[in-house]
Order: structure tokens, then sequence, then C-alpha cells
């Protein structure tokens, strides 16, 4: 159950709940992964995260989550009108007060003729229940319950390595929505999926944002699809280049230089 109660993005920070990353910087066996990234994400918003290979996208989901110290810098959570709450602090003890980070990883692969079910492979993920053993209703129950939020009760008793790109990241999405987070960050959630279930993902994600106001936050290379879900985007190169809604990173100088792509509006020959 979540703690901090959202609030509603009227009057900037002050009204709203905030993830703020500021300054930060990830040094991993002496190489600069990271150079004084600045950005913040509101409660209610998705912003995009995108960037060449090796521009750090990962590395920043991973500090966020806690798994990356970072060597320099902060990333500190405010609940709504709320004092601030420093993420990157080990030495935090008030673990209780700590805002709920849901995450998707990139597409994990299954043997596909591996008898792991999806109901399986949540009974695991939220239980000490040996599944080798006849799981009881309550789990069944509860599995239902997480994978009816991203509207994939029918996948409950497939196989794991039967389901298709789409289905997948729908059963990663519902486990990382137990418990429904105040943060969600999700790594290349597109990868693998077909048009058809991209466009279904999208959906689910902004259906998800307005019903439990959450913070979105995703990596992505599909820049086709940024205008039509994003509030706002990122464009990082191991630092951030530009930052703003799809249209404008889209047409900067930045991100034509970094990809030599045109793809803003008015750049058409």
């Amino acid at each position: 159950m979540r703690k901090i109660k959202h609030g509603r993005l009227a009057g900037g920070c002050s009204d709203a709940c905030c993830l703020k990353v500021k300054d930060l910087s990830v040094r991993l066996a002496g190489e600069q992964i990271l150079d004084g990234v600045s950005f913040h994400l509101h409660c209610g918003e998705i912003v995009a995260l995108i960037g060449p290979n090796g521009a750090g996208k990962s590395s920043l989901l991973r500090s966020i989550l806690g798994q990356l110290p970072c060597s320099g810098g902060s990333i500190s959570f405010s609940p709504a009108g709320g004092p601030a709450i420093r993420l990157s602090d080990p030495t935090h003890t008030f673990p209780e007060e700590r805002p709920l980070v849901g995450y998707v990883p990139q597409s994990p692969s299954f043997d596909r003729g591996d008898p792991l079910s999806v109901l399986d492979f949540f009974t695991a993920a939220t239980s000490r229940w040996p599944v080798f053993l006849p799981i009881p209703k309550r789990y069944r129950k509860r599995a239902q319950a997480c994978l009816a939020r991203v509207h994939g009760e029918d996948l409950l008793d497939k196989p794991m390595g039967a389901l298709s790109g789409g289905q997948l990241q729908r059963v990663l999405l519902a486990l990382a929505l137990e418990p429904v987070p105040h943060i969600l960050l999700l790594d290349e959630p597109l990868s693998g999926v077909d048009v058809e279930g991209e466009h279904q993902l999208l959906d689910m994600l902004d259906e998800l944002r307005t019903q439990y106001d959450l913070s979105i936050f995703l990596t992505t290379h599909d820049f086709a699809t940024l205008e039509h879900f994003a509030d706002k985007v990122v464009l990082l190169n191991k630092r951030v280049l530009c930052s703003g809604t799809p249209a404008q990173v889209l047409s900067s100088p930045e991100f034509v230089s970094t990809f030599h792509l045109r793809m803003g509006k008015g750049d058409e020959a």
C-alpha cells in the first residue's frame, strides 16, 4: 500500500510529488558513466529517456533504483507538499518513508520449452511458496488481481516461454505494479514488441499513470512514438544534452547531431 499520496501538477514542484536528479555523476572502473545529470519528474508524467548506445540510460535507472552508487550529486523524492527524501543517501534511516519504485527490466528470455507458467513466475516472485508444490488459491487470486491491472488475466496459466513480446511486457509490468509504486521505471519496454503490442502498451501506460498518479520514466529508441505518449523527453549522452517536449527535443540541434536524423516538424525538406 502506498504511503506517500501524490499531489496534482498545478503549481509545479510545490504542488506535486517530484523525483529530482541533480548534478548526478557516476564512475565505474575509473570511467565516467554519467556526468552532472539533472532533471525532474512529477507524478502523473511520462518522461522518455533517449540517447545513443552507451549513453548511460540503464545506468541512470540503476542509480535511481539504488543499485549503482553515485560519485557526486543527488537523487531525491519529494511528496506533494512534503520534505525531500534523499534516495541516494545510503545512511537514510527511515525506509518506511521512502517512495516505492517499480522496475521493468529489458525483456528477459525464457526457453520456449520451459514449463514455468505465469502463475508460477508470479508466485516465485511475490512469495516464498515452492512452485513445485500445488499453488494455493490465495496466490492464484493475488496473481489474477495483479494481471487485471494490465488487462492480462487470460495470461495466468500460459507458459512464460510461449508469451509474445507484448504479453511478456504485460506480465513484467503487472509484477512491477505489486504493490503499486510511486515511480515506475521501464528499460526499453518497446523492444521486441510488435506494432499492435506497442500501441496497447503505450495506451496502458497512459491509463496507469492516470489511474494511479504514477511518475513513469522509460528508455526508448522508438522516436516516432514520442509525441504520442511522452510529456517530456530527456536526451542523454553521459550528460543531459537537451530536455523538453517531444517536439522541442526532436527538432533540437542536439538531437540532429547525436542521431543524424531530422524528425522535428518543419525540418522536412
